[in-house]
């Protein structure tokens, strides 16, 4: 897979927890948060326990919208635990350690461009070109499991992905790159949420080099060739009921 890495952020906060134990503060995230499941298995690799840390969570990108966000914020807590242990592990440990937490964890260790292969834990950095972008998130979210459940219900996935072909693809010109996305996701979410097709309908009127769903959905997605086209188009765009507001963003540079 392609993992493009965008501007859009969280933002983070972590310091001394005032009780004795390990707090994770995230609004509109109920029950258990993967930051704190990354906290745990940052400890268990280490062989002993931090001071208790307090981690405040500001959310930018929407929740469960297939665009990482979680697993980005799972993955900055790791690095700032491994800063505040004396920085023992290297990236490559750290992203061993990442892949116990989720699939999506360990290309976020250090965010960039990547072509990610395996279960999620062999990720190779890349670069790609600097496309604006306009997400258009839904006001529900989809559960990533139920995608995937959904996906093998009707065949959606393939059985497997060349990672030559894949690397090939990416560096392609920048039209020619857009133009041949795909997702084999997308089919699996609009079976669950149907209006799904009516936001790409809408996206693709702004005339984008493409427009897909990203990750499991249900957020979509145009892609233009710069930050001032996405921002041009957005002005255009008519989101369906329960889509949006849009957010404008861009591919960040790979550091």
């Amino acid at each position: 897979s392609l993992f493009g890495s965008i501007d859009l952020a969280d933002e983070l906060t972590i310091g001394p927890a005032e009780r004795g134990s390990h707090e994770i503060v995230c609004d509109g995230v109920a029950g258990e948060n993967i930051a704190g499941a990354a906290l745990a298995r940052f400890e268990a690799a280490l062989g002993r326990s931090l001071e208790p840390l307090r981690v405040e969570i500001e959310k930018r990108i929407p929740i469960a919208a297939g665009l990482g966000g979680g697993s980005a914020d799972a993955a900055a807590v790791l690095r700032a635990a491994n800063r505040r242990a004396g920085e023992p592990f290297a990236l490559e440990r750290l992203r061993s350690i990442a892949a116990e937490v989720g699939a999506d964890v360990p290309s976020q260790v250090h965010p960039a461009h990547a072509l990610v292969t395996g279960v999620g834990e062999e990720v190779e950095e890349i670069t790609l070109p600097a496309y604006g972008l306009v997400l258009l998130p839904h006001a529900g979210g989809l559960s990533t499991a139920a995608v995937y459940a959904e996906a093998d219900r009707i065949a959606a996935c393939r059985a497997r992905l060349d990672p030559e072909a894949v690397r090939a693809r990416a560096a392609l010109p920048p039209d020619e790159l857009a133009s041949g996305l795909e997702n084999d996701l997308e089919r699996a979410a609009i079976s669950l949420l149907p209006q799904i097709a009516g936001a790409l309908e809408a996206l693709r009127a702004t005339e984008p080099l493409t427009a897909r769903v990203t990750g499991s959905g249900p957020t979509c997605f145009g892609l233009f060739r710069d930050l001032g086209a996405a921002t041009a188009a957005v002005r255009s765009l008519e989101p369906p009921p329960g889509f949006g507001p849009a957010i404008v963003t861009a591919m960040r540079q790979n550091s």
